[in-house]
């Protein structure tokens, strides 16, 4: 196999803690999230929304936890199907990979029909013209994406930097804004299953099939990992970018949400609040407190669609990259731009599902419709893959750094975040593994997510058995840490 070098790989120690961070924030989409991605589980937990959007912090705060463990000895682009690979088995890491290299493409897709959506019924409501140009709008904000990502790590991070800083700006002030208005309608009660009252969907039902939506909104907290073959010091600065992010953000979520519950009305939530303003109910409680300041609501979502597009983007590619290079994916995929060190033609091709997508499915459906299939998709394949990378952070440090070995950070955490993500997983794939009264069927076509999985998953398990059968190093070196260029013969914990 070609020997990856500095000279021909990504650029190494290009950004620092600040745009490592920026990544991870950027790709959780703060305002976009708040915007969209939550208010999609307002149908199914109700006034119980902040519930849904605290379990799913608990839950990707320990998986957090467990990123930072494996990314201070396992630092590479791989990021999560290289601690599969090392905790576990390659072939587990395979298919970690095979999950990753097909849901994370779609997270800039889903977030230029955030951009359609929102660009296209601000034009309508306040000049009239036609909500049917929202594919216009998702083309522009895919044309910016991937000059910023053709022009390297550099430019594309520190860009998502400053994007990132006036999103969060914004819908916390209205956060807080709104608690102020809401006076003595404040109540904890929002908390707790009180105010989960969704038909078929009542009680802790409801809130688990909400953090499907909610868990949406905190994907990409992890996004981090992937740049560690381009980060200053990445042992450190994955570990407290991860953590930071899913911290910081969540603790953002839970405000706004509250405040959202406790102005809007948390009895209503359920029937009125994903519809409100036509579906578009942060910009309607903005003109309602802030009157003309409803603009910089428009702005900071616009901004939060395109900075999250552009990490999900750099993820994406950084992934394809690294399974390019050990030619799991073609080898083209690896190439590298002699001048700004990015993975060109991965750029290219994550710029062709990101306008082929949101065309294919907005049309077949509709935006919100598309929306609404695409991020449930995501939300199952990725919450499989924390599942795996907690069982990895057990595994690898009992096995291989028994030294280190923490009773809570690689015992107690990763268990609790397996449990945490099995709700979700089994209502998102539309399995009745558990009792009713925790699992909720989820509306067409969001109930064929399971079929569209299952069908991905089992492509992937007949291409691991030919790999098995024609040339298994290939598979195992899933577990290489390339920045250390370390020979595949030489890699604990990796066998055939």
């Amino acid at each position: 196999m070609e020997q990856v070098t500095a000279s021909t790989g990504l650029a190494r120690d290009a950004i620092g803690l600040r745009e490592v961070l920026f990544q991870s924030i950027t790709h959780m989409a703060p305002a976009a999230a708040v915007a969209f991605s939550i208010p999609f589980g307002a149908p199914f937990a109700g006034g119980a929304l902040p519930l849904a959007v605290l379990l799913a912090l608990i839950g990707c705060l320990f998986v957090a936890l467990s990123i930072g463990q494996l990314a201070k000895h396992l630092p590479s682009a791989g990021s999560f199907y290289t601690y599969v690979t090392r905790g576990i088995h390659p072939a587990v890491g395979f298919l970690v990979a095979w999950g990753y290299a097909f849901v994370e493409p779609l997270v800039a897709p889903l977030l230029y029909i955030i951009l359609g959506i929102t660009v296209a019924g601000t034009l309508n409501a306040e000049f009239g013209w036609s909500t049917d140009l929202w594919w216009i709008w998702a083309l522009i904000g895919a044309s910016v994406v991937f000059v910023l990502g053709y022009l390297g790590i550099k430019v594309s991070a520190r860009t998502g930097t400053i994007l990132g800083i006036f999103e969060i700006g914004v819908f916390a002030a209205l956060g807080i804004w709104l608690i102020a208005e809401a006076g003595g309608d404040n109540t904890v009660s929002v908390l707790g299953t009180e105010f989960a009252n969704a038909e078929g969907f009542e009680g802790l039902k409801g809130v688990f099939a909400g953090s499907v939506y909610t868990i949406l909104a905190f994907i990409g907290f992890e996004a981090a990992a992937p740049l560690a073959e381009e980060a200053r010091d990445p042992r450190r600065t994955i570990k407290r970018a991860v953590v930071a992010s899913a911290l910081l953000i969540g603790l953002f979520y839970v405000l706004t949400t509250y405040g959202a519950a406790v102005f809007f009305g948390p009895e209503s939530i359920a029937a009125e609040f994903q519809g409100f303003n036509d579906g578009n109910p942060w910009d309607g409680m903005a003109r309602a407190v802030w009157g003309a300041g409803w603009v910089l609501v428009f702005l900071a979502i616009v901004n939060s669609a395109i900075a999250n597009s552009n990490a999900g983007a750099n993820a994406a590619t950084r992934t394809w990259y690294a399974m390019g290079r050990i030619r799991l994916l073609p080898a083209f995929l690896s190439r590298v731009h002699p001048q700004w060190k990015s993975p060109h033609v991965a750029v290219l091709g994550q710029f062709a599902v990101g306008i082929g997508i949101p065309l294919w499915l907005g049309f077949q459906f509709d935006p919100a419709t598309a929306f609404g299939l695409i991020a449930t998709i995501l939300v199952a394949v990725i919450v499989a893959i924390y599942i795996a990378v907690n069982v990895a952070c057990i595994s690898y440090y009992w096995r291989f750094q028994r030294e280190e070995w923490s009773w809570l950070l690689h015992g107690l955490i990763p268990v609790l975040g397996i449990a945490a993500f099995i709700p979700a997983f089994f209502t998102g794939v539309g399995l009745p593994v558990l009792p009713g009264d925790f699992i909720g069927r989820l509306p067409h076509p969001l109930n064929k997510v399971g079929i569209v999985v299952g069908i991905v998953y089992a492509i992937g398990v007949l291409y691991l058995i030919y790999l098995y059968a024609t040339n298994r190093q290939r598979v195992k070196d899933t577990g290489r840490i390339f920045i250390e260029e370390a020979p595949a013969a030489a890699m604990p914990g990796v066998p055939m």
